[in-house]
């Protein structure tokens, strides 16, 4: 179990921001045995497949800057003009080959911890240039084990290199009596060969070691119970501030609701727990829409509000119910309650018609026709 530098153990698994901060300075598990065998192997592939290709390939080189003439000793100029054909030939050879171990070096890193540039593992850190942290690295766990991983390495090396060199040692002897260009061939034949088996001793190594490195970077992003804590807390806020921000959100919009009262053409109640006020505006179309609603003390204030502006105040407990429940601020109300609301909408209208001396007095609302699903209890 790890431990912070303030002493608590860091028992938690890391979070995702921690995760991403640390790939972000370049800290991922990579394992140089996993790429040393991938180099290695792509070497002996290499070497087996384009090997003999090579060899007769580098033997003509041989063959044409050895093989001499008079005419070309005596000119100042060959040297340059043969040393420039001779390099083009080499690299031309080499190129498949290169390529090979090019690709195995760039596939190793990325088969552990995936694709990484940082440009801050590039920035110099002067804490790395500290002797007494130096010397605490070297007599480190981290430095026992790569130390184990070394000796290891060499160990399995020198006994697979053993195993094969006394395998292949009567092949060793043939070459000596082998012409030139059959010798060169048979020798790149038994390195890439040896190589192959040596790869398999290297197999093992990597083969221990990946775990070790996914489980020792692990162990380096592990967190403490109070850095979860205060990571919760920087990117999602203090509580105390949080609720002080939908405190003055709910502020803002209760002071909204209240300005908007007095636009309201009626205000329908249950009548003492519940208050909602409506609009409908017939150039715009639509529905009718919700402008404030409020239980209790708020349904007391919009109340007094429409009182003071002479808005028509209904009561009606189930249509005040169902409206509170299913609709929002600023909101349309639902279509099911279209056909209730338009009678109370027309209600509205016949009442100024008879203040206005323009109609009669109509008969007070019976029951509205509101859907079971949108019906709340009392």
């Amino acid at each position: 179990m790890s431990e912070s530098e303030s002493g608590q153990d860091k028992t938690e698994k890391p979070t995702q921001k921690k995760i991403d901060d640390s790939r972000a300075e370049g800290q991922v598990a990579r394992s140089k045995e996993l790429t040393t065998f991938l180099v290695t192997l792509m070497g002996a592939v290499g070497l087996i497949m384009f090997g003999g290709a090579m060899a007769h390939m580098l033997l003509e080189v041989m063959r044409d800057n050895f093989s001499l003439s008079r005419d070309v000793l005596m000119d100042p100029s060959w040297m340059g003009r043969m040393l420039l054909k001779s390099g083009n030939y080499a690299i031309l050879a080499m190129l498949p080959f290169m390529f090979a171990m090019m690709a195995a070096a760039l596939i190793g890193p990325i088969m552990l911890g995936g694709w990484l540039f940082s440009t801050k593992s590039l920035m110099p850190k002067f804490s790395r240039m500290n002797p007494m942290s130096g010397i605490k690295r070297m007599f480190s766990m981290q430095a026992l084990t790569e130390l184990l991983k070394a000796l290891a390495k060499f160990l399995v090396v020198l006994i697979v290199a053993l195993v094969v060199i006394n395998n292949d040692r009567d092949a060793l002897v043939a070459i000596a009596h082998e012409p030139l260009e059959l010798a060169v061939i048979h020798s790149l034949q038994i390195v890439a060969w040896s190589t192959l088996w040596i790869v398999c001793g290297l197999f093992l190594i990597a083969a221990v070691d990946v775990p070790i490195q996914l489980y020792q970077a692990n162990e380096k992003l592990k967190m403490t119970k109070q850095e979860v804590r205060d990571e919760h807390k920087n990117s999602e806020g203090s509580p105390e501030v949080k609720q002080r921000i939908k405190q003055l959100q709910y502020e803002m919009s209760h002071r909204r609701m209240m300005a908007a009262i007095p636009e309201a053409d009626v205000i329908i109640t249950n009548p003492t727990h519940f208050a909602v006020a409506l609009k409908y505006d017939p150039e715009k179309g639509g529905a009718p829409l919700l402008l404030a609603k409020g239980a209790d003390l708020i349904a007391f204030k919009i109340r007094e509000i429409g009182a003071h502006h002479q808005i028509l105040i209904l009561e009606s407990a189930a249509l005040a119910r169902s409206i509170y429940y299913s609709t929002e601020l600023e909101e349309e109300i639902p279509a099911g309650l279209y056909l209730a609301v338009a009678q109370v909408l027309a209600y509205v209208f016949q009442i100024r018609q008879f203040h206005a001396g323009r109609a009669k007095r109509p008969d007070p609302l019976g029951d509205l026709p509101i859907p079971p699903d949108l019906q709340r209890d009392s």
